[in-house]
């Protein structure tokens, strides 16, 4: 069972507020706040892990980047890691 990403009262009503804002412009619909509370809930439960995982990803991307980097300098620079 996934865990349901809990947001603080501002941060849901601000995020209502962007859909709502979204619906209203994109495709001329006024929704109210329930209906944009359950479009939010929608993407909370079925898609937020999936941007979650490509944050994690990203930043292991990022990371082992800059690992090798610091392993090009060592090598570069001729320096024998210290045991």
């Amino acid at each position: 069972m996934r865990e349901i990403i809990k947001l603080d009262k501002e941060t849901r009503q601000y995020m209502i507020s962007e859909i709502k804002t979204y619906f209203l412009i994109e495709r001329d619909e006024d929704l109210g706040d329930l209906a944009s509370g359950l479009i939010l809930d929608f993407f909370i439960e079925k898609l937020a892990s999936e941007f979650y995982n490509q944050g994690v990803y990203d930043s292991y991307s990022y990371m082992s980047d800059k690992i090798v980097d610091l392993l090009e300098i060592q090598k570069s620079n001729n320096i024998s890691p210290k045991r």
